[in-house]
C-alpha cells in the first residue's frame, strides 16, 4: 500500500494522476502546508526539504522495510517503474521520458510558480510589477517550448502517453492565472483536450477537492502566522 503525504496543489496532482493511471492502491495522507504540517519533525523525517508529496510504499520493490521518497519527479519514476508503465524501458524512449520530466522539475514548476506567486500578490509587498512581468514572460517562453514539442508529437516525450505527460498538464491547468491565453498555444491546448479526457487524470485531478481552505474566513492572527510561513521562510536550524 502507498502512502501519498499530499495537498491538492500541483504538485500533489501530478503523482495522484499517474497512482489512479496505474491503478495503484494508495492512501491520501492530508498535509496542509497553509497551517505549517510540512514542519512538523515526523514530516521531516521523510523529507528535510519540507515540501509535499512524499511517499511512503510500505511494500517497496524488492522487499525489505517501508520506503519514504520525496520529490515528485523521483516519486514517478519510482511509481512508473514499479508499475512497468508510463516509463518506456528502451533507452532513447528512457530518455526522452526523463528529459521532460527533468524540464518540467527544473523550468515549468519553478517558473510558474513564481509567476501565479507574483500576480496573486498584487501590490501587498509593495510595486510587484518587474516581477510580474518577468514571470509571465518566462511562463509565456515554457509555453511556446511545449506548444513547439506538441506541434512534433502527439505527446511529450512521442507517440506515447507517459509520466512526462502526466507531470507537465497541471500546471497548465491555470493558464489563465498565469496571464497567459491558451489560444495562442493551439498544440497545447490539444494536448490538454486529450489529456483532460481521461478518466485516471480526471479522478487524479479531484484527489483533496475536499482539502482546500477558505484562508479569508481564518482570524487574522491565523492569517499572518500562515502567511509567514508560506512566504518568509529562511534556513531552519540544526536540530542536536
Amino acid at each position: 500500500m502507498i502512502d501519498l503525504h499530499y495537498w491538492p496543489t500541483p504538485n500533489g496532482k501530478k503523482v495522484t494522476i499517474l497512482l489512479e493511471e496505474a491503478a495503484i492502491p494508495y492512501t491520501i495522507v492530508p498535509v496542509n502546508i497553509g497551517r505549517g504540517d510540512q514542519f512538523t519533525s515526523a514530516f521531516l523525517k521523510m523529507n528535510p526539504n519540507h515540501r509535499m508529496p512524499v511517499m511512503v510504499d510500505h511494500a517497496p520493490v524488492g522487499g525489505g522495510e517501508p520506503i519514504a521518497i520525496f520529490e515528485s519527479g523521483a516519486i514517478m519514476l519510482y511509481l512508473a517503474e514499479k508499475a512497468g508503465r508510463f516509463y518506456p524501458l528502451e533507452v532513447r524512449g528512457k530518455y526522452a521520458v526523463t528529459e521532460w520530466l527533468i524540464w518540467q522539475m527544473a523550468n515549468q514548476g519553478p517558473k510558474l510558480g513564481e509567476c501565479g506567486h507574483f500576480r496573486r500578490l498584487g501590490d501587498k509587498q509593495g510595486d510587484q510589477a518587474y516581477a510580474v512581468r518577468r514571470f509571465t514572460d518566462g511562463a509565456n517562453r515554457l509555453y511556446g517550448v511545449l506548444n513547439n514539442r506538441l506541434h512534433e508529437s502527439d505527446y511529450l516525450a512521442g507517440s506515447d502517453y507517459t509520466i512526462a505527460d502526466m507531470i507537465c498538464y497541471p500546471w497548465t491547468v491555470n493558464w489563465q492565472g498565469q496571464g497567459q491565453d491558451i489560444a495562442e498555444f493551439p498544440y497545447v491546448k490539444r494536448w490538454q483536450e486529450a489529456i483532460s479526457a481521461r478518466p485516471a487524470v480526471q479522478r487524479g485531478m479531484a484527489v483533496g477537492a475536499d482539502l482546500s481552505e477558505d484562508v479569508s474566513k481564518l482570524p487574522p492572527a491565523e492569517q499572518e502566522r500562515r502567511a509567514k510561513i508560506m512566504y518568509n521562510q529562511r534556513a531552519r536550524p540544526v536540530v542536536a
